[in-house]
């Protein structure tokens, strides 16, 4: 589709530039007062007005979708199968070492996800996704096949926790911008539909994984793995583009400052790093402390894909229902309904069935947490900086990714025991929900009905 000047201008100004517009061009000096404190009322507190032109569907912009959903499955949805890998390592290959240690190596997967987000963002503003998308391919499947040659701590590290997770971070964020230019009206919908790839994948791999492991073998249970991501990843390389052009631009010292200066950015990024924090919790140890706790093995296995296989009703959900009472608002209710699940029932019930219940109920809740962070972020953004101010808040959240294993893993060690990684995993949820609560506040006031 070709591109001028003018179409390249009209990507999605800031919720801020948008407010300016109405009211600079609804708002006369003959207008009475009332009616210009209903109009500005209700700038400020509706969803952004649509202004980027953005086709909301057609064939080019599906196929960018269908590109996205097969990264989400091979990336989040990988990774959602952390778990299995957490309990293969403690019981069989790095069985020497301690469930802290070898959480060092999932922690460091998502920890290079997130803090590669600025470099990846920028990339992405100045040259697009074709480069970052080939290139993070190539390093994704080729960890994943080191990996399955690997039988040291060392080699594991290097090829799963840093090789494929270079790969994962220059895949995913591109991907997913490149959808947010193609879609503004239904921007909620698309971003639901292309994380049920994540939910999917987390079904796919946890059962597939344990089940290969067993009849053939840890190592082809990886290659196998491997060339299926590979089979998805071309399609997706041939099919994600950007709506509008790049748009490059100077990385400057004001560019990366300028969203810190901005208190919807700044209380978005410190709900995210509490987020982070409770989201892999109970991802990463729900099969561990359910073993742990006496459930038949055969069981265990399938809480991830129950979690996962909720999280796609919740994604679709969550994303379907933001367009229509606005994006904070529903981010906002599921983050608080899941901190709430996880203090009131998988911390108060180790059963078998409470369990289960927790996991497709943490599966269902939490899935807006990955569907909405590109639309929260955008709604008080510029399309044009998207690649970088996302970034900025994976960056923040990468701390989080980081360490949430190691001090998870030394809590459930400690005389605390599981019942302390709950509590952990539950009050950061609700922290969190708390400072995006705050950043809707600012923007709408105390209206509790307002659509944003």
């Amino acid at each position: 589709m070709p591109f001028d000047d003018k179409s390249i201008a009209g990507s999605q100004p800031s919720i801020h530039e948008e407010t300016d517009n109405v009211e600079s061009k609804s708002i006369g000096s003959k207008v009475p007062s009332s009616l210009h404190d209903d109009v500005e009322n209700t700038a400020k507190t509706s969803t952004p007005a649509i202004t980027s032109g953005a086709p909301n569907g057609g064939t080019a912009a599906w196929l960018v979708v269908f590109g996205a959903w097969c990264v989400s499955f091979c990336s989040w949805g990988w990774l959602n199968s952390i778990g299995v890998f957490q309990q293969y390592y403690d019981t069989t290959l790095l069985s020497d070492y301690s469930p802290s240690t070898v959480a060092w190596i999932p922690s460091l997967q998502v920890f290079l996800i997130s803090a590669l987000g600025p470099v990846i963002g920028a990339l992405f503003d100045r040259y697009g996704p074709r480069y970052l998308m080939l290139v993070g391919t190539i390093l994704h499947v080729f960890g994943i096949m080191m990996t399955s040659l690997g039988t040291q701590y060392y080699q594991i590290f290097l090829a799963q926790g840093l090789c494929s997770a270079l790969g994962v971070s220059a895949i995913f964020q591109p991907s997913v911008n490149s959808v947010a230019g193609w879609f503004d009206k239904r921007r909620g919908l698309a971003f639901g539909v292309v994380f049920t790839g994540s939910s999917i994948g987390g079904v796919v791999f946890p059962i597939m994984i344990t089940h290969l492991i067993a009849t053939i073998g840890f190592a082809w249970a990886l290659r196998t793995s491997g060339f299926l991501i590979l089979l998805l990843l071309i399609p997706a390389n041939l099919t994600i583009r950007t709506y509008q052009p790049p748009r490059p631009y100077a990385i400057t010292r004001d560019k990366i400052t300028k969203p810190f200066k901005e208190p919807p950015f700044v209380l978005i990024a410190a709900g995210f790093f509490c987020l982070s924090y409770g989201f892999f919790c109970p991802i990463n140890f729900i099969p561990s402390e359910a073993e742990a706790s006496g459930m038949d093995p055969n069981l265990v296995q399938y809480l991830l894909p129950l979690l996962n296989a909720a999280s796609l009703f919740g994604r679709l959900a969550s994303g379907f229902l933001a367009d229509r009472l606005g994006r904070f608002n529903v981010f906002v209710g599921v983050c608080y309904m899941t901190g709430l699940w996880t203090l009131a029932l998988w911390l108060a019930d180790t059963s078998p069935p409470a369990l289960i219940a927790y996991a497709v109920l943490f599966g269902f809740f939490s899935g807006a947490y990955i569907t909405l962070i590109t639309a929260l972020v955008l709604q008080v953004s510029p399309l044009s900086e998207l690649g970088l101010r996302q970034g900025l808040i994976f960056l923040i959240g990468a701390v989080g990714a980081l360490t949430t294993n190691p001090i998870t893993g030394a809590i459930s060690d400690s005389s605390i025991g599981w019942a302390g990684l709950k509590i952990f995993a539950g009050v950061f949820w609700l922290a969190g929900a708390t400072f995006v609560l705050i950043a809707r506040i600012r923007e709408t006031g105390w209206r509790l009905l307002a659509r944003f």
